[in-house]
């Protein structure tokens, strides 16, 4: 949390807010946020409900529900933005389109010490011959990206995807049905599509460096997989259980 506070708040353009959507952590990470509170250049918002298990969706359409911005960016509190991350996803921002954005893996060792400052390609290389450092590619910044517009479903992650925020709330936010860990940004991507947006895959921009980290419970991924595929054969595309209730 932390560290990614610290990044954000290193951007090439700030953003206009962050709103924390606090899946019942402890007050510990109350603590760390009210660090960051009075840093003077940007409003943090603080959503916070109980531990009841991984409700990832409920609460982030909470934490959507309290902001103010019309444009989202959705990441996750164990990754770091790139300095570039906020200017990109506003940059390249398209009616008719959300975009995905990418992710750089990092090993144990350099989860323990990696923050914003590490973000050199001297450090990432010197990583990445230590094995520290995987698809380095997703680092790169090229002079020219590539955009890709497709309707894919493969490799769609939450932990960095930015959208219009009336075109979040048209399809009622992430569908709160989904408890616990997976699937849950798949199926709101395929709800956007049901909707009429399309996806703008950008590469060479855009990317964050995910901490390596062990793996989310997974004992509810098979019947979030099945909720996955009724939306599939569906063709709608406003969840029942959403953001409307927060609204």
């Amino acid at each position: 949390m932390r560290l990614a506070l610290k990044a954000y708040l290193n951007q090439t353009v700030l953003p206009e807010e962050i709103v924390i959507a606090d899946d019942g952590s402890s007050e510990e990470t109350e603590r760390v946020i009210k660090e960051f509170e009075n840093n003077g250049d940007v409003k943090i918002i603080h959503c916070w409900h109980e531990d009841r298990g991984f409700r990832v969706s409920e609460i982030r359409n909470k934490a959507v529900a309290l902001s103010s911005g019309q444009y989202i960016i959705f990441s996750d509190d164990d990754t770091i933005p790139s300095r570039y991350l906020v200017e990109d996803h506003i940059r390249y921002a398209e009616r008719g389109y959300f975009i995905q954005g990418h992710r750089v893996l990092l090993g144990p060792k350099a989860s323990e010490y990696f923050k914003h400052s590490e973000i050199t390609y001297p450090r990432l290389f010197r990583l990445y011959i230590n094995g520290e450092v995987q698809n380095i590619s997703n680092s790169f910044r090229f002079w020219i990206p590539i955009i890709m517009k497709t309707k894919r479903i493969k490799g769609v992650r939450s932990c960095n995807m930015s959208m219009f925020r009336d075109d979040f709330i048209a399809v009622n936010g992430f569908n709160e049905e989904f408890q616990g860990w997976g699937k849950e940004d798949t199926e709101l991507v395929v709800r956007l599509y049901k909707y009429g947006l399309k996806r703008k895959d950008i590469k060479f921009r855009a990317n964050v460096f995910h901490l390596y980290h062990d793996k989310y419970n997974r004992d509810a991924l098979r019947r979030n997989i099945e909720l996955l595929e009724r939306t599939l054969k569906s063709d709608k595309y406003y969840c029942k259980e959403g953001i409307d209730k927060y609204l």
